[in-house]
């Protein structure tokens, strides 16, 4: 036996039991006579002593040869401490040391396996086996496997099954880019690795399964972030006789359950907003409504003197941020320079100053009068020492730079606070959006979603204006999961791959199999599926998934502790009747 507790589980209430510890060196303090060891395991740490007075000369010789990270066992008796540590459970007592096995040596780590690093994120990386024994992974990872946990026992008290899904599969052009697999016995041909199971969810509708989920990993080989990486969890779900209403209510029950057990917080209901509503208040269809700086469309207001730039935009519109006023010239062009950076790309930013007694000080003050900015006040909500920041040019791209710099004066401001959640639904999203590359439409989700019925008509006429029964996720400004009422019926699915540019021949070819099985009795039926990476990460009061993921990639998508992706040799490639054509 190698451990008869782990190293977070003594208290006072031990003392003087008989013990025995494996782990991890984590410090030793030599004084000559005496020394404290910190051992340190997945549980915790306890302070080993060795004293020359009671420890036999042997054991007290090997103690001073350990170093960081060594691998050991000890036996011995817990004491009680003299000199106290209150900030760790096991900080009342020590084991008092007998016998020491030194089960494997280690190097001196490349960084600190402490809670305040002294390592890079590259070199953490490379070494991440190393990074897991800190307590900002470790604990990241453990808290993954409670929301999880959580979440199977949610759905299976629900009813739901879970049925795992084929990871091998076939390659369809809507949506990312696939990661594509050869097939050895097949020459020529391709896998593709699934970016969600959706058509299989679908067909276990079709076969009765009635409600179905999967914890399962997903692959898409589309560019990196903070909270995207090339394989993915998702929480995947389906569910059949099912209107819209019943999958919001399942899914927010969810929610709920997650953030009253970890976060004991009750929510009693979801706010919903319209994807039309979100864009035009907040600038995206994902806004974080845990703060206001709602947006203030000044098109009526600014576009009546002889201000060019305003005069000739689509659109004008601007934010209040509370307590602006004070912002001196130097933070002010700062925030321009900001906004002027080429990941937003706004050629400028106009400003102007709440001040006392209803006084207004603008950046273009020789154009408007104080009637004028008083009317963007109002058209902003903005109050006494509050800053107005006004932004203009095409719709769409204002809106994004807006909800852009919106979202970094949050930060600055320490409006977005991780320990508090703000949950939303988004809903009627567009069914379908234009794609000036390749001249036609793209659904906006994928193509199985269902149309809103009472839009139907407008399919051949204004396609564009069609709305999806789909309904997003929200919390703390970040999508967390998705989902729509898909199509069950087949000649609405053909319709819809002929909206989408698919010929009929295309369309046969790439899903017949599922227009195939909706002869045989498709019942209505729709799902969601949540991003467990993100959720998680959000629980656990970060937006950036990293931590919360074992072995992630970093942002070239590469691993670099296992060196992937890499070649391989000759052989393989010859075995999978592949030739590689690569210039140097």
């Amino acid at each position: 036996m190698y451990r008869s507790e782990n190293c977070g589980a003594l208290r006072l209430a031990d003392v003087n039991k008989e013990v025995t510890l494996a782990g991890w060196v984590q410090k030793s303090r030599d004084k000559g006579f005496m020394i404290w060891v910190d051992l340190r395991d997945r549980y915790g740490i306890t302070q080993l002593i060795f004293d020359e007075s009671r420890t036999n000369t042997d054991v007290m010789q090997l103690a001073k040869s350990l170093g960081r990270e060594f691998v050991i066992q000890v036996k011995g008796t817990v004491i009680e401490r003299e000199s106290k540590n209150t900030n760790i459970p096991t900080g009342e007592i020590e084991v008092l040391v007998n016998e020491l096995t030194i089960l494997n040596e280690a190097q001196l780590p490349p960084f600190t396996i402490e809670d305040e690093t002294d390592g890079g994120e590259d070199i953490r990386m490379k070494y991440r086996y190393l990074d897991i024994r800190r307590n900002p992974v470790k604990n990241s990872l453990l808290f993954r496997h409670k929301v999880a946990q959580e979440v199977r026992n949610y759905l299976s008290n629900l009813d739901f099954c879970e049925v795992e899904t084929p990871y091998l599969i076939k390659s369809t052009p809507e949506g990312a880019r696939d990661f594509v697999v050869p097939s050895r016995m097949n020459p020529g041909q391709f896998y593709a690795l699934p970016q969600s199971p959706q058509t299989f969810k679908q067909l276990l509708m079709v076969g009765g399964m009635d409600k179905y989920f999967q914890i399962v990993k997903c692959f898409r080989d589309e560019d990196l972030r903070a909270d995207r990486q090339p394989e993915f969890t998702q929480i995947d779900c389906e569910m059949a006789f099912i209107e819209q209403e019943d999958i919001l209510n399942v899914f927010e029950g969810l929610t709920c359950h997650l953030l009253k057990k970890f976060h004991n917080l009750d929510i009693e209901k979801f706010p919903r907003m319209t994807f039309e509503e979100a864009m035009t208040t907040y600038g995206n269809d994902k806004p974080d409504i845990r703060f206001g700086m709602k947006f203030g469309e000044l098109n009526a207001v600014a576009q009546h003197k002889d201000f060019a730039v305003f005069n000739s935009a689509e659109l004008v519109v601007g934010i209040a941020v509370p307590g602006g006023a004070t912002y001196t010239r130097k933070e002010i062009d700062a925030l321009i320079e900001w906004v002027k950076r080429p990941q937003v790309g706004a050629s400028g930013m106009v400003y102007v100053k709440c001040e006392a007694n209803n006084q207004y000080k603008s950046s273009v003050d020789k154009f408007y009068d104080q009637n004028d900015l008083a009317n963007w006040a109002a058209a902003t909500n903005a109050q006494e020492g509050d800053l107005i920041l006004v932004l203009s040019g095409p719709a769409n791209k204002t809106r994004a730079q807006l909800s852009a710099l919106r979202m970094e004066l949050g930060n600055r401001l320490g409006l977005r606070k991780p320990n508090e959640f703000a949950p939303l639904w988004v809903v009627d999203f567009p069914l379908l959006e234009w794609d000036e590359d390749s001249a036609r439409f793209h659904a906006m989700h994928h193509p199985f979603t269902s149309p809103k019925p009472e839009d139907m008509h407008l399919l051949d006429t204004d396609p564009g204006k069609v709305r999806a029964n789909a309904y997003d996720l929200v919390l703390n400004g970040n999508e967390i999961g998705g989902g729509s009422i898909r199509i069950h019926d087949k000649e609405m699915q053909a319709l819809m791959f002929k909206h989408l540019g698919f010929t009929q021949e295309q369309a046969q070819e790439q899903f017949g199999f599922l227009m195939n099985a909706f002869q045989f009795g498709a019942p209505p039926h729709g799902g969601l599926a949540f991003g467990l990476d993100r959720l998680t990460a959000i629980l656990g009061g970060q937006e950036t998934i990293r931590d919360f993921i074992a072995f992630p990639k970093n942002n070239s998508g590469r691993d670099v502790m296992i060196d992937a992706p890499a070649t391989i040799d000759d052989a393989q490639l010859n075995e999978l009747s592949i030739m590689l054509n690569v210039k140097a």
